[in-house]
């Protein structure tokens, strides 16, 4: 076999990999999404858990941002949006994987023939929006940045920051509303 026919296949391999590990993660993520709600009695490392496995799963809505809201009122918003994003971008990293594995099943979609263009056009600045604001086709945008072979430190870089932003503000929304709510019994 020859060198280009080897390292073909080698790539071959970690893309099928790669697709392998995604499904896994999101089968599993989702038969548990039940009890995921347990590991908020962790504190920090439970929120970065949460946030972490809601990311992960591909297409299928996991909770995430509302323990996240809730937890902002429970411990400090600022470490809780930290955790959050943190645990956030990593998760995303299935989305990344599943474009880099070269078989992006929702490609040829609507939606993703409208991300798809931001990402190839913009980069890391199109993942470091669409990570900033709650929408649930921030996957379709890791697929595209894995098709678009982004560096994966730039997409986990900027996925972090837009992440950690996002999160940010649904703990401290939920820090400041439960105040809010507390204060009116008062």
């Amino acid at each position: 076999m020859s060198q280009s026919k080897r390292s073909n296949f080698g790539i071959n391999i970690l893309r099928a990999l790669a697709l392998l590990t995604v499904i896994g993660i999101t089968v599993f993520i989702y038969s548990i999404r039940e009890r995921v709600d347990e590991f908020s009695h962790y504190g920090y490392p439970g929120i970065f858990l949460i946030t972490l496995m809601a990311n992960a799963t591909v297409i299928l809505p996991a909770p995430g941002v509302a323990v996240v809201f809730a937890m902002g009122g429970v411990f400090n918003p600022f470490f809780v949006g930290l955790a959050a994003g943190t645990g956030g971008a990593i998760g995303e990293l299935t989305g990344y994987m599943t474009g880099f594995s070269g078989q992006a099943i929702i490609e040829n979609t609507k939606i993703y023939d409208q991300i798809s263009p931001w990402v190839q056009k913009y980069g890391v600045w199109a993942i470091l929006i669409l990570s900033a604001i709650p929408n649930p086709f921030f996957d379709l945008a890791g697929i595209a940045a894995g098709v678009a072979k982004i560096p994966l430190w730039k997409f986990l870089l900027f996925c972090w920051i837009g992440q950690i932003v996002k999160m940010s503000l649904f703990a401290y929304a939920g820090a400041y509303s439960i105040d809010w709510i507390v204060g009116l019994y008062k």
